[in-house]
């Protein structure tokens, strides 16, 4: 059974599976792998979706965890924090669902226009969640 403290780590697992789903795909479709591409990036949104669930159930349920650690680092965490909050916004509300809907019209085109900015987005956001997880989780201060 999965206890309430263990959800920081497997959202930052499900980030980090993300971004490596997402440069699979980006391989494969560079292979020209359509199914390929396909199913990989169909994962990358299934196991966002599965981040997305945790990652609210668990602030549901635990609340707010703040970065507590002062000095230049708080700055450095805090601009990641902001830029990830709001691209993964972007990603989320808009980008992914307008790439996924291009694909299901099969307007590759305006599909492939639109995932050269979906991409490298979605893949920060990804990274950066997982960023976020050791700032917060294990970054020590210097003794």
């Amino acid at each position: 059974m999965i206890e309430l403290r263990d959800l920081p780590a497997l959202n930052a697992s499900l980030n980090a599976t993300c971004a490596l789903l997402l440069l699979l795909g980006y391989g494969m479709i560079r292979q020209e792998r359509r199914v390929a591409h396909g199913i990989c990036m169909a994962a990358a949104v299934f196991v966002s979706l599965v981040f997305l669930c945790s990652y609210l159930y668990y602030h549901a349920h635990a609340g707010t965890t703040r970065f507590t650690h002062p000095g230049p680092v708080r700055y450095v965490y805090l601009t990641i924090l902001l830029t990830h909050t709001v691209l993964a916004m972007v990603v989320a509300l808009w980008l992914v669902p307008v790439t996924l809907w291009r694909t299901f019209r099969r307007r590759f085109d305006r599909h492939k226009a639109i995932a050269r900015w979906t991409l490298p987005i979605w893949l920060y956001v990804s990274v950066t969640g997982v960023v976020i997880y050791f700032m917060l989780y294990h970054w020590y201060a210097p003794a």
